[in-house]
């Protein structure tokens, strides 16, 4: 039988050895292609700590892959011949080596996939194997669907896999979801475990060189990086984090705290997200921690959930909805993202610490992602648009398939509830409750019309408000309009000027 030449060409979120893609290839016969462009690097100002993981994960797999007799072209973002674009890159690789056949796994991204499509390449397209849910599996179970709901997806995934069941197939413990059991606030005097940190290497050390150079208008900083950008590595810090991590995960995994960007976190999204762990593998992992009696159900239910519910869920609305889903703004919002979710430069002192470890580190919770930047973007009505642009550039795990659902629709309810069943909205007092941050702030949180008074506070009432059309038949929603009209009319006032004042400080240009 004749060889047939083919060019497998891996992204830089899909540096997997089980690639679907990958499994055919000849290493005496065929190439692995990876290429660093400017076009991903830029269409987002990305954080010049995501753009140094993905170039160093990227020439790590590059070594290794040869390392296993793999023919290798890897382009360098400064190569003088590099055409800056994906596309561009596989166009002039396929000439070059005159491959047969092109072989790729689908993309994280619907702008890139949908460039492939169109750059005159015929690709031999592999689904993504690495997710337990297919994309046509999940259009197969929301079909007929008017709302899609994560709990119910969520219970689907935990049957296929068969993790934290009984013998005859009803969940451990009774309960498909202990959420209840998974929002703590961080006791006093409770200390996380210190982070795991990785040193550069030679070839990491190169790369931030590089991206220091190339992207030094970007904004977040390059000198605390310290994640793992190898498999090994990748796996130190998981096995760090199943032996001093997750047993406080499961009650304190909605915490938050002043200088203390990890707490009880694993940090492996961008390390998953990118391929260098193995999502079946983690599952089990965490299922073995509660087996053997190392964490408590809560933990592990809680961790799994993420996982095969939510993260599985965001990418099935992505792929159905796309790219429609993409202009979704149910709520009319044009405001512009303020300039201080770039600086951190706000006298609100939770977002001061939630921007500003965004900033040094290129990473923040989901808590402190939902109910903190989140919670005032939507407070705030900045268009949908501009805050899914940060969080897509700001964040080490953030891939268009993960971010934009979780931010356009459970941030900002901008695809009007088709992600979500309600606004995920709330005053001062939400984030009083789960962290000490409003200790030593310039606002005072118990206060709400005053100058000096949390600007969460009146933001809340006056989205409420000026949103009762949309949100007042949520049966959700009901208690929070039933406190709304039992306001007296005066405080209602006085709550609506409050927050139309912080509003107009916005528009202006001012930093709160």
């Amino acid at each position: 039988m004749k060889n047939v030449n083919r060019l497998c060409l891996v992204l830089g979120d899909q540096l997997s050895f089980d690639l679907a893609s990958l499994q055919k290839i000849d290493g005496a016969h065929d190439t692995v292609l990876l290429v660093e462009v400017m076009e991903e690097a830029t269409h987002v100002a990305h954080h010049p700590q995501k753009i140094a993981l993905i170039f160093s994960a990227m020439r790590h797999f590059a070594q290794a892959l040869q390392a296993q007799g793999m023919q290798v072209q890897y382009v360098r973002l400064d190569d003088p011949d590099n055409t800056g674009s994906i596309p561009g890159e596989l166009q002039r690789w396929q000439t070059i080596l005159q491959a047969q056949e092109v072989h790729l796994t689908e993309c994280g991204d619907w702008r890139l996939e949908q460039s492939l499509h169109e750059c005159g390449v015929a690709i031999h397209w592999h689904g993504d194997t690495r997710f337990l849910c297919t994309r046509e599996a999940f259009r197969a179970w929301a079909a007929g669907k008017k709302q899609l709901r994560m709990e119910f997806f969520y219970r689907e995934m935990r049957r296929k896999s068969g993790l934290l069941l009984n013998g005859d197939g009803t969940p451990v413990g009774g309960a498909w979801n202990f959420d209840a059991e998974n929002r703590k606030a961080l006791p006093k005097n409770t200390k996380a475990p210190y982070p795991a940190r990785f040193d550069a290497d030679a070839i990491t050390a190169e790369v931030l060189a590089l991206v220091r150079e190339r992207f030094a208008g970007h904004y977040g900083s390059l000198d605390d990086f310290n994640y793992p950008v190898t498999h090994a590595d990748a796996q130190a810090l998981w096995d760090y984090f199943l032996d001093f991590g997750l047993a406080g995960f499961g009650d304190y995994q909605d915490a938050m705290a002043s200088d203390e960007p990890y707490l009880f976190h694993a940090r492996i999204s961008a390390a998953l997200n990118i391929g260098l762990l193995d999502l079946r593998q983690v599952c089990s992992d965490v299922e073995s921690a509660y087996w053997s009696g190392r964490i408590a159900l809560n933990a592990a239910e809680g961790f799994i959930r993420q996982l095969i519910g939510w993260r599985e869920y965001v990418r099935g609305v992505y792929w159905l909805k796309m790219p429609g889903y993409a202009e979704g703004n149910v709520f009319g919002n044009r405001r512009l993202l303020p300039e201080f979710y770039w600086t951190g430069e706000t006298q609100m002192n939770c977002m001061r610490q939630a921007i500003g470890q965004s900033l040094e580190h290129a990473y923040a919770h989901h808590i402190q992602r939902l109910m903190v930047t989140g919670n005032f973007a939507l407070l705030s009505g900045i268009a949908p648009q501009q805050i899914c642009e940060w969080y897509l550039a700001i964040y080490m795990d953030a891939f268009d398939w993960v971010e934009l659902p979780n931010t356009l629709g459970m941030v900002m309810h901008a695809d009007g509830g088709y992600l979500g069943s309600k606004p995920y909205c709330a005053s001062g007092q939400y984030i009083n409750r789960m962290s000490d941050y409003c200790h030593g702030c310039a606002y005072k949180v118990r206060e709400t019309t005053t100058d000096d008074a949390c600007p969460f506070n009146a933001l809340y009432w006056h989205f409420l408000m000026r949103h009762g059309d949309v949100l007042r038949g949520n049966q959700r929603m009901a208690m929070m309009y039933k406190n709304l009209d039992r306001m007296p009319e005066v405080k209602q006032q006085a709550l609506w000027q409050r927050g139309q004042q912080l509003l107009d400080r916005l528009d202006d240009g001012e930093a709160i």
